[in-house]
C-alpha cells in the first residue's frame, strides 16, 4: 500500500494553494461580510483552468482523476468556504451530467462555455419536501409530443440566483418512486423559467442559494440526459463523489480553525503564561488533530476506491460523516480556546463555526446517512 501523491497530484496541489493563498485568501472576510457572489474571483478561477477539471479534453477540461479533483477541492476549501460550495455546484454538480450525457450541440452549447466560466450552472434535486428523500420529490416531466413539459420548484439550489442552466431532477412516472426520476438541462431563457427567493444562510456566503422556479417549462427531447427512471441510479454515482469533496472541506475547515486557535493559544496569556501551555487546551489539538487526519485518510481511500471502479457507498457515507462530525468538533473547540473572543467577527473563529454547519446536510443528513449505515450493517 502506497499512500503518497504522485510528483504530477503535489505539483498541482502546490499550484492551486498558490491561486487560493493568492487570489482567495486576502478577501475571505469581505466575502463573508458582503454575502455576494465574486463574479471576479470565478473568472480568475476559469482562466486558469480549473472548471474543465473533471471533463475531457476535447471540450476544454483536463480529464483529471477523482484524487486530483480531490486535491483541488481540499485545496479550495482553504479559502472562502461560499466561494468553494459556487465553484463546487459548477464542476461536480452541475455539469456533470451535461458532459455525460448531453449531446454534441449540447455540450458545445452548454458545456463548452461552462468550462470556460462564461455560463454558471446549478443541479436541482432539492424541494421544500424532500431533500434526502428523493421518492418525495414532486416536480414532473410529462412527455408531450416531441419534448417535455417540466413543472415544480426546486428549493436551496447554490446558483440558483445566478445559473445560466440548470440540471434539474423530475420524476416522469410518479407513481416509480425512484425508478421514476430523470434528469433534463433546462436553459435559463426557456420560457416558464425563473429564479424565485434567495435564501440568506447563516455560513457558506458568497455563494448564492435559492429558488428555482419551472412554471410549465417545454425541452426538446434531447435534454433529458440520460435514460428515463434512471435519475436515482445516476445520482448515487456522483454522490460518493460528493460525500468525498464535503468531507474534504470539512478537514480543511478544521484545520483552519485549528491553525488559527494555535496561534491565538500561543499568544493569549493567563495566569502569568501563554494558554497553550495548559493541559487541557493542548488535549484540544491532540484529539481534534488526530480525529482530522483520520479523517483525510479514509476520505482519500474512498477517493481512490471511486477511480479504482469499486463499490464504496457505505464508505462514502461513513467517511463524510465521520469528516463533518470532527468539524465541528474542532470548529467548536477553537471557540472554546477563544472564550469570549469566539463571540465575535473581530476573530476568524466565529466564522469557521458558522460554515462548518452547512456541511451537515451536502451529501445526505447525518440522520439519514446513519440509518442507512445502520441497516446496511445489520443485514450482515
Amino acid at each position: 500500500m502506497d499512500f503518497r501523491f504522485s510528483e504530477e497530484q503535489e505539483f498541482f496541489r502546490n499550484q492551486v494553494r498558490d491561486a487560493v493563498d493568492r487570489l482567495v485568501r486576502p478577501r475571505i472576510a469581505e466575502i463573508d461580510r458582503r454575502a455576494e457572489f465574486p463574479r471576479d474571483l470565478w473568472d480568475e478561477f476559469a482562466k486558469l483552468g480549473y472548471f474543465g477539471l473533471r471533463h475531457p479534453a476535447a471540450h476544454g477540461g483536463l480529464d483529471a482523476d477523482t484524487v486530483t479533483s480531490m486535491i483541488f477541492f481540499e485545496e479550495l476549501a482553504r479559502g472562502s468556504c461560499g466561494f468553494f460550495m459556487a465553484v463546487t455546484a459548477q464542476m461536480l454538480m452541475g455539469t456533470y451530467f451535461v458532459g455525460r450525457f448531453g449531446s454534441p450541440a449540447i455540450r458545445q452549447r452548454v458545456l463548452e462555455p461552462a468550462i470556460r466560466g462564461e455560463k454558471i450552472g446549478a443541479i436541482c434535486f432539492t424541494e421544500s419536501q424532500s431533500g434526502s428523500d428523493l421518492a418525495g420529490v414532486r416536480t414532473t416531466a410529462t412527455r408531450d409530443g416531441d419534448g417535455w413539459v417540466l413543472h415544480g420548484t426546486k428549493e436551496w439550489i447554490t446558483n440558483g440566483p445566478i445559473c445560466d442552466f440548470a440540471t434539474v431532477l423530475a420524476t416522469t412516472d410518479p407513481r416509480a418512486g425512484l425508478k421514476g426520476l430523470s434528469f433534463f438541462l433546462v436553459e435559463r431563457d426557456t420560457p416558464g423559467f425563473s429564479r424565485g427567493q434567495k435564501i440568506e444562510k447563516l455560513g457558506a456566503r458568497g455563494s448564492v442559494t435559492g429558488e428555482v422556479v419551472l412554471d410549465h417549462v417545454r425541452v426538446p427531447a434531447e435534454n433529458l440526459l440520460g435514460e428515463p427512471g434512471q435519475g436515482a441510479r445516476y445520482l448515487t454515482d456522483i454522490l460518493n463523489q460528493v460525500r468525498v469533496m464535503t468531507g474534504l472541506a470539512a478537514c480543511s475547515i478544521a484545520d483552519e480553525a485549528l491553525r488559527d486557535a494555535r496561534e491565538y493559544a500561543k499568544r493569549r496569556e493567563a495566569f502569568g503564561k501563554p494558554i497553550s501551555e495548559y493541559q487541557l487546551i493542548r488535549e484540544k489539538f491532540g484529539r481534534c488533530w488526530a480525529r482530522r487526519e483520520a479523517a483525510r485518510t479514509l476520505l482519500y481511500r474512498v477517493a481512490w476506491m471511486i477511480d479504482a471502479g469499486l463499490e464504496c457507498q457505505r464508505e462514502a457515507m461513513a467517511a463524510k460523516w465521520v469528516a463533518t462530525e470532527m468539524c465541528l468538533e474542532a470548529v467548536d473547540e477553537a471557540t472554546r480556546i477563544y472564550a469570549g473572543n469566539g463571540f465575535t467577527p473581530e476573530y476568524p473563529a466565529e466564522r469557521f463555526f458558522r460554515d462548518a454547519r452547512f456541511l451537515l446536510s451536502g451529501g445526505g443528513t447525518h440522520e439519514v446517512l446513519l440509518d442507512y449505515l445502520g441497516r446496511t450493517y445489520l443485514r450482515q
